[in-house]
């Protein structure tokens, strides 16, 4: 048996993101920080964020605005507290993002000194989004991640897998339930070690790779979700999958993601013959919010048979569409598609997911010690639908609160000793990889078809009886051979399509992003949908 190398640090961090590395740059100072990346350091969701980061810097706008706009987007569902909590929050959040050196995009004052230039998305009544041009989540990702690099306190581990949290009660240890560590398969190595922490975060972002389209990185696995369920946490409203409406409709571009700031600015939604179809679905036309526009585009995809719709800005100036759009622009013409002349065939695609881990106003989950924060943790923010640019604030935000609990209980808070080393004497090389692909590809297809934009109960029932068949034969795969990235992320996200599809079969109604043919109506006075293990 290879000997199985073990690590200690004071808190694992396990996700390079927003959430990650802004929680680990606020940590650094005061103890030792590993942070864990499945891929390069900035191969995450963040770095593709195009949009902005939702905060009041307009004196015309407030935050009591920012939270009904957020309550209203989440369509009944939000947890207003947690909402006011983020809102209030947001500026000094944002404000210490610029501080770590993000530049975000100014425009002059009357007054001859610069300020923000703020734009408007769906949803929002103000312009509140700051931004920088088209691609907001590279600046700020490639800014932290410099920081964290040059961090004497930070460890960074890439191209390493979290494969499961080691839990006191795994350890017959007395005491709390409390979370210790976690084994992880280094990929370069092709074997697992073991990473003994005080703290465990996971900050893993979301599970759209359950779908067959989608605007996520390849990692989106919902890995911390299932690593989380499997130590006993609650998770909540997963049945609330946001599907972006404008993904680029093209071969070689499967998951280009086309930001809602285009319809901000006055791009129009057409069907193949060039008319509009949004008046005919929301008096807001393209400014409705995004279950709406992408239900719209769903709807009339069918009816006509079409494969795509259109998002059409030509009618802008040239210099406007180029100057506010520049990554998009040079992207598209590298296609062979002009943004400042033709309409651009566009598919709705499974981008973010509104439900997660459960956790309070710090980022604690169930398990003392374990915290979760960003895209894989259901904070109450989102509701049925998430607003447009709230997403990298509520993960500056959680950064900053996990980071001042994480802080005051680390001097009491004490590493677990003798952790067992992983056993990998009875397992073999796999010689059927292409069992692991055939249902990787099984899973993402029957869920996009079954439990997508629109959903019936007869669908949501053939789809989990599909997932139990699938989980017998990934669970027998895995106690039987080596562990791969593949094989890791295929076992996480099957548990994820069965807690989805679960939560999607509680809500008998249609609300926000969980729209079903057979509830059509709203309930009266509803709930958050709560799993527990």
């Amino acid at each position: 048996m290879q000997p199985s190398s073990e690590f200690v640090s004071d808190v694992l961090i396990i996700g390079s993101g927003a959430a990650g590395l802004s929680l680990a740059l606020r940590l650094a100072d005061h103890c030792h920080v590993t942070v864990l990346s499945k891929g390069p350091l900035n191969e995450g969701s963040t770095f593709y964020a195009q949009g902005g980061i939702a905060a009041v810097f307009d004196e015309a706008d407030s935050i009591a605005s920012h939270v009904d706009d957020t309550l209203i987007a989440g369509a009944g569902l939000c947890d207003k507290e947690a909402v006011e909590f983020i809102a209030s929050n947001a500026r000094h959040c944002v404000q210490w993002l610029i501080d770590q050196g993000v530049l975000f995009d100014t425009e002059p004052n009357t007054s001859s000194e610069e300020r923000y230039h703020l734009t408007r998305e769906g949803g929002h009544s103000h312009r509140r989004i700051l931004h920088a041009a088209d691609a907001t989540g590279k600046e700020v990702e490639t800014t932290l991640v410099g920081k964290a690099r040059a961090h004497a306190n930070i460890c960074v581990k890439e191209r390493y897998n979290a494969v499961d949290l080691i839990t006191s009660s795994k350890l017959g240890l007395p005491g709390t339930q409390r979370v210790v560590g976690a084994y992880v398969w280094n990929r370069d190595k092709e074997h697992v070690e073991t990473l003994r922490a005080k703290a465990v975060v996971l900050a893993t972002g979301g599970a759209a790779k359950v779908y067959q389209y989608t605007t996520n990185p390849d990692i989106s696995s919902g890995d911390g979700v299932a690593m989380a369920w499997r130590a006993g946490c609650r998770v909540a409203n997963l049945e609330f999958n946001q599907f972006h409406p404008t993904c680029l409709y093209h071969p070689q571009a499967r998951n280009f993601l086309l930001t809602e700031a285009l319809r901000g600015e006055g791009a129009l939604l057409k069907r193949p013959d060039g008319t509009r179809f949004m008046p005919d679905f929301d008096e807001r036309g393209e400014l409705a919010p995004r279950d709406v526009v992408a239900r719209a585009i769903d709807h009339e995809m069918k009816r006509l048979g079409a494969d795509c719709m259109y998002l059409d800005i030509s009618h802008r100036p040239p210099e406007f569409i180029k100057h506010h759009f520049p990554m998009i622009d040079e992207k598209l013409q590298s296609l062979g598609i002009d943004l400042t002349k033709e309409a651009i065939p566009i598919v709705p695609a499974a981008h973010y997911t509104c439900g997660g881990v459960m956790v309070d106003q710090h980022g604690r989950t169930d398990l003392d010690g374990l915290y979760a924060i960003g895209e894989v943790s259901y904070t109450g923010l989102h509701g049925a639908n998430r607003l447009a640019s709230n997403s990298l604030l509520e993960c500056v935000v959680y950064g900053w609160s996990a980071a001042e609990d994480i802080i005051k209980r680390l001097p009491h808070a004490r590493l677990a000793k003798n952790i067992p080393q992983w056993d990998e004497s009875r397992v073999d090389n796999s010689d059927e990889q292409v069992v692991i692909q055939h249902n990787w590809h099984e899973l993402r297809l029957f869920m996009w078809d079954y439990v997508g934009i629109v959903r019936t109960t007869k669908r949501l029932e053939r789809a989990l009886r599909r997932i139990m068949t699938l989980q017998q034969e990934i669970d027998e795969y895995y106690a039987n051979f080596r562990i791969s990235n593949n094989l890791l992320e295929l076992r996480n996200l099957v548990l994820v399509a069965e807690l989805i599809v679960r939560s999607a079969l509680e809500r008998k109604e249609s609300r926000g992003l969980h729209y079903t043919l057979d509830y059509p109506d709203l309930q009266e006075n509803p709930q958050p949908t709560i799993l527990q293990p």
